[in-house]
This record gives structure tokens, sequence and C-alpha cells, in this order.
């Protein structure tokens, strides 16, 4: 269940309330008349199955309540109430199915903002995983992994396809270039320095590596990995089921590619450093073309359930 807290204006709260009483999936409603200082107006509460959510925000919106009041959503943890069961048993589908596209918008917005701490994540998770190549550690490559913050900004380019906000795709766009061309611009420098003391060299980077080769010698398994960890990772941000997001993180290899492209690049190791790159740009194509695909599918599949409801209500 969600709950909602809505500030309206007098002029809208009987709108506002209509609203919620027609909408299938709602229950304790409450108005409080006056009540609200900043903006001035009424206060109106309710609880709302997550399945019927995104319908009821959108039509919220509709009434200019995001401009004219506020409109706040919060999970709710545990509701012990009879009317709240048949709330969720009367919203068509699943809980954990349903797309908040309001609150994906939201977190992907935040997720792909550049910051001193998304810029300071990636580029400590690119050092990590140039110790693991240099290295052959296999452990180190999925601990960068799991660090890497770079699925913020890819589910941010995949929401602004779907959803047609282009200054979601350009922060997007700006957070990766950027994240990515500092990360491994550090590292470049991290490996000389390294280098220099004597803990990495050329011929450790040269070696076979049978741990870690596959960073640099992308093939048809990269692309599919990277499109099943697409649609994992879409799928993990829109449910209420978000655990598999770490899983998601250290399925697909970017971080390390970004990686071993710069330690490459560092000791004139072209060959290594190209190969890395195209598996990084492999996996980021990837990941973008199944996550939008995914959000596509998703926003098709509600669209005609809340049709063939409608059409129910109707007859």
């Amino acid at each position: 269940m969600l709950h909602l807290r809505l500030i309206t204006p007098a002029g809208r709260t009987d709108d506002v309330v209509r609203l919620i009483e027609t909408t299938v999936g709602t229950t304790h409603l409450v108005v409080l008349p006056g009540a609200a200082r900043d903006p001035a107006g009424d206060v109106v509460m309710c609880d709302v199955a997550r399945e019927a959510g995104d319908e009821l925000i959108h039509g919220l919106r509709g009434l200019d309540l995001d401009r004219t009041g506020s409109i706040a959503v919060e999970n709710i943890d545990l509701s012990l109430s009879r009317r709240a069961d048949a709330a969720e048993a009367e919203a068509p589908g699943e809980g954990a199915d349903a797309v908040l596209w309001e609150g994906l918008t939201e977190a992907t917005h935040e997720e792909s903002t550049l910051s001193v701490t998304y810029v300071a994540f990636i580029t400590l998770a690119t050092m990590i995983a140039a110790c693991g190549v240099v290295l052959d550690n296999a452990i180190l490559i999925v601990g960068a992994m799991a660090v890497g913050p770079e699925f913020g900004p890819l589910a941010g380019l995949c929401t602004a396809l779907v959803r047609r906000r282009p200054r979601l795709a350009v922060r997007s766009g700006v957070a990766l270039l950027v994240g990515f061309a500092v990360a491994m611009l550090v590292t470049v420098g991290f490996t000389c320095l390294m280098d220099v003391l004597g803990l990495f060299t050329k011929v450790q980077l040269e070696a076979e590596r049978p741990n870690t080769n596959f960073i640099y010698r992308p093939d048809a398994f990269s692309f599919v990995v990277a499109v099943l960890a697409g649609i994992a990772g879409i799928l993990s941000l829109t449910s209420a089921k978000s655990g598999a997001l770490v899983g998601v993180a250290i399925s697909v290899t970017t971080v390390p590619a970004a990686a071993n492209a710069a330690v490459a690049f560092a000791f004139t190791e072209y060959r290594q450093a190209w190969g890395s790159t195209e598996q990084l740009l492999l996996n980021l194509v990837g990941i973008v073309l199944a996550g939008a695909l995914t959000l596509l599918a998703q926003k098709w599949f509600w669209a005609s359930r809340r049709e063939r409801t409608a059409r129910a209500g109707g007859s």
C-alpha cells in the first residue's frame, strides 16, 4: 500500500476527493479543511494499493495539484486493516509488478545527477577494478562492480527515452560521460604511480590472466548478458522488490572494462585498451536498449490492463 498526503486549494478539494473515491483500490480517506498553511489549503490523505497508485497520481497531476498544492507519497510497510486488504483485492494486478512512473522518474533523476559522491564512487570502483585486472583477481572485479554507481544514469537514459524527458537524458548522459572520463583519467595516473612503486607491471597486464581476460575480449555473450542485466535492473527499479539491483551491478562489465582500458593505455597496450573500450560500449548499449524496451513493455501492459478494467467497470 501507498500513503498519499495532499495539500489542495480549497476550491479543488471536492474534485480531488471525488477522484480518490472513484479510483479503484483507494481507502482510508481523510479530509482536514483549512489545515495547510504553506501553501494554504486543505489536507487530504488516503491509502491506495500500489497497483492503482500510478493512475491516481496521474489523475492528481491532471488537476494541477503538483503546481497548486502538493503530492507526497510514502510506502506503507505494515497496514492492518480489512479495508486495505479489500482495496488491494479490488485493484487490478499485483503490487509487486506495478510501476510508479513519477517515482521512477524522480528516483532516476537523483541517481543520474553528476555529483562529487557519484564521481568518487565510480573512480574508486575503477581503481579497485584496476587492481583486479593486474592481479587477475576475480574477487576484486566483483567488488568493483558492486561499488560502481553507473546503473543509475543508465536507468535514467532508459526512463528519459520512454517518457520523452530530454533534460533527464542530458543529465544522465553527462553523468555517464564525465564519470567514466574522470575515473579512467585518475586510473591512468594511479597505474603510473603503482608502476613507479613496482606494484603494477606491464608483464602482469600482458599475461594470459584466465580470470579476467574476458574484460578485453568482447563476444556475443557480452551483449546477451548486458541485455539480461538491463531487463533485471529495470524490473528491480520499477517493482516493489529492489533487492536484485546489487546482482545486476555485478553482472555487467562496465567499470572493469573502463579500468582495463585505462591500465592498458597507461602501459601503451593499445590492443587491450581498444578491446576493453568495445566491451564497455557493448555493455552500455545493451543495458540501455534492453531497459528501454522493458519499460515500453511495462507501459503497454499496464495501459491495456487499465483499459480492460475501465471496460469492465463500464459494463
